[in-house]
């Protein structure tokens, strides 16, 4: 039936919707075989148009090319679910891809996945301030805008947007915005508490 290789590399997809399965090879050359197969048909019975003006054809043509449209949107959709799923790897496992997923992908999506970390990590390292700011530590937004930290070691005074200055000495406790303290927290001044 015609197109039904390409659901199936989509259905083989979703079916592991949690891991990534083992790059299908074969199921991908089967689709593009098929593509050109019906390429080539339409291009044969085009010719053939051309020579003889008979317009029964017309339907034959238009539902291959249907067919080999979907082909190539099952392809694609089969490629780019794989892509988003090794780039929801580099966020959840950070740089390095464990060892028994990566046994499952092909070399371009290695090479991919390779560059899409050096991308973030760049991107990471250039914003914050000159500092960079790790977006993968905190997948889940923060619950409270405010919290509660301990202060490591003696830091002196610490002047807050709002004007108010905080004396931050080792030992001691304080409830803070969390987005002017993630500096201090970074440089080990303040540790988090949960």
């Amino acid at each position: 039936m015609l197109g039904e290789k390409g659901l199936n590399l989509i259905k083989t997809l979703k079916r592991s919707s949690d891991t990534i399965p083992e790059f299908d090879d074969e199921g991908v050359r089967k689709v593009l075989e098929e593509i050109k197969i019906l390429y080539e048909e339409n291009c044969e019975q085009a010719a053939n148009y051309s020579t003889s003006g008979d317009r029964n054809i017309w339907p034959l043509l238009n539902f291959r090319h249907a067919a080999l449209q979907r082909n190539k949107r099952c392809l694609l959709v089969y490629l780019n679910e794989r892509l988003e799923k090794i780039k929801s790897l580099r966020w959840e496992f950070g740089p390095v891809i464990p060892s028994d997923i990566k046994s499952s992908l092909c070399e371009p999506e290695i090479m991919y996945f390779n560059n899409y970390s050096k991308s973030l990590a760049n991107y990471m390292r250039s914003i914050g301030d000159g500092f960079g700011i790790d977006l993968t530590s905190d997948l889940k937004p923060p619950k409270t805008l405010y919290v509660e930290v301990r202060c490591l070691k003696d830091y002196g005074k610490f002047e807050m947007e709002n004007g108010d200055v905080v004396f931050l000495k080792k030992n001691s406790q304080h409830y803070l915005p969390r987005s002017e303290i993630e500096p201090l927290i970074r440089q080990g001044v303040l540790k988090h508490l949960s």
